[in-house]
């Protein structure tokens, strides 16, 4: 998309540019001068350059537009570009993204990064703001946000303004108090969807919270965002059968949007075993058939089969890039605490630890005690044939953060080397980096309302991934700095 103005043209980024590392002079050719187009290929003659400085990388290129060889139309885009790529890599330049060439003298022009997209976002069930966090660091601007724990809240507001923010039960909502934005988020509760909560499904207790967001969608009507993003455990796909699933689908569609669905899991970006499924709805989209739809690391085999058994669901289904390699290890995010730290347990209660393993598990850790240097594990309590045992981890990566309902959700890290062993639980800081968030975030509050908090809570970089690889290429609202060019 090229939009013009004396002397200036703003060219909006899509997918295929930054793939293929081109920038569009489609409806440009009269900004430039006409010698400046040459043959199909240099070898047959190349157009008399034009010169282009390259805000932020403080170079100069020189580059023609080719012609192509069966109509002799001038191309698509400026014939050399490797240095787009660089352009693209140093400004972290997106799908969205409104780039500016300003022509300051016949044959010389200023090539500069206008704007990111600015994508406004709305949060329900925002919990401690980690949605909120990862959007924010990719663009998006949240202008309102909804939940009704006012024990998260208290996090919530050590971090963020709260005058964007209303505490209450999302049931009790109108649409006129929800802000225009173009996306809105929702991590409803999964408690009747877990394992955890005996999957008593959708229409019961705490998840039933979904529907209240369904009729909020719904009294938007031509105000409803072009984006829902929801998130919630993976027994959503599976519980009563799938008709949990199937039914939520199909509100998404009766209110317009078309929907995707994917798994992704925070340990691609922090060592924390945490899979969520994920659905995406897109406002009035054609919808397209998941026929020959193959399982991926991102829908496997029970989500494709899903899809292929409902064709009635509206599809629009997006290709996403494997997930990346995680780069952060469990002993990374540890605290320092020193051997006489209090929050180390005394003798007594580790040697009770010890006695919960079972003889698999005890022999792992005799054998990580007898290492002559020091390693770490994980640990949560849980019951096995009426009796509390302790399950011991030792891949380099911690168990799901829990709720500590009951005491059980609260995990425990092991340490262990030249003969010792040593036990406490994960402080809310390890918890608060087990999720992907900064040590600025700020938890102002005791652990088990920490551990409450994170929790319930999203894995920051993870979310991150999904704006920057799906959200933010599927904005298509233009940004403020347009209007200068029309």
């Amino acid at each position: 998309m090229v939009i013009a103005a004396p002397d200036k043209r703003a060219i909006r980024v899509t997918e295929g540019n930054i793939r293929n590392s081109s920038i569009s002079v489609a409806g440009l050719y009269s900004f430039f001068p006409p010698d400046c187009y040459g043959e199909p290929s240099k070898g047959k003659g190349a157009g008399k350059p034009i010169r282009i400085l390259l805000d932020g990388l403080d170079r100069t290129i020189e580059t023609d537009i080719g012609r192509e060889a069966k109509t002799g139309k001038p191309r698509r885009q400026f014939r050399a570009r490797k240095w787009v790529k660089e352009f693209f890599r140093h400004h972290d330049v997106r799908a969205g993204d409104l780039l500016e060439l300003q022509r300051v003298d016949t044959r010389e022009y200023v090539m500069r990064l206008v704007s990111h997209p600015t994508m406004r976002a709305v949060e329900f069930f925002a919990g401690i703001g980690l949605v909120r966090l990862a959007l924010e660091r990719q663009g998006f601007r949240v202008v309102f946000a909804n939940d009704i724990d006012p024990n998260k809240f208290e996090i919530y507001r050590a971090n963020f303004a709260e005058d964007d923010f209303l505490l209450g039960d999302i049931h009790e909502l109108s649409e006129d108090q929800i802000p225009d934005c173009e996306l809105v988020t929702a991590s409803f509760p999964c408690t009747d969807l877990s394992i955890a909560g005996e999957m008593k499904g959708l229409n019961s207790g705490e998840s039933s919270a979904f529907w209240g967001l369904i009729r909020i969608l719904k009294d938007m009507d031509a105000r409803r965002p072009q984006l829902v993003l929801l998130e919630n455990v993976p027994g959503f796909l599976m519980s009563h059968g799938g008709r949990d699933f199937e039914s939520a689908l199909l509100a998404m569609n009766e209110l317009g949007y078309a929907v995707d669905a994917f798994f992704l899991d925070a340990a691609c970006f922090v060592p924390q075993s945490r899979l969520r499924l994920f659905v995406v709805g897109k406002q009035a989209p054609s919808g397209q058939s998941v026929f020959g739809l193959t399982a991926s690391a991102l829908r496997p085999e029970t989500l494709v089969q899903f899809m292929n058994a409902h064709p009635e669901i509206t599809w629009d289904i997006h290709d996403l890039p494997p997930p990346p390699a995680r780069e952060v290890s469990l002993e990374s995010i540890l605290e320092d605490l020193p051997d006489d730290h209090p929050a180390w347990w005394n003798q007594e209660r580790s040697a009770y630890f010890m006695n919960q393993l079972s003889e698999r598990h005890l022999a792992v850790a005799d054998k990580m005690i007898q290492q002559r240097v020091i390693s770490f594990g994980t640990a949560f309590r849980r019951v096995r044939n009426c009796r509390s045992m302790a399950e011991l981890r030792t891949d380099g990566v911690a168990g799901c953060l829990r709720t500590p309902k009951g005491g059980s959700g609260r995990q425990i890290l092991f340490k262990a080397g030249k003969g010792r062993y040593q036990v406490r639980l994960l402080t809310a800081r390890e918890c608060a980096r087990l999720q992907g968030v900064p040590d600025s975030y700020v938890v102002p509050v005791p652990l088990n309302q920490a551990l409450f908090g994170f929790g319930d809570a999203v894995c920051v970089p993870a979310i991150e991934w999904i704006a920057k690889q799906y959200l933010a290429p599927l904005g298509s609202k233009l940004p403020d700095q347009v209007e200068a060019y029309r």
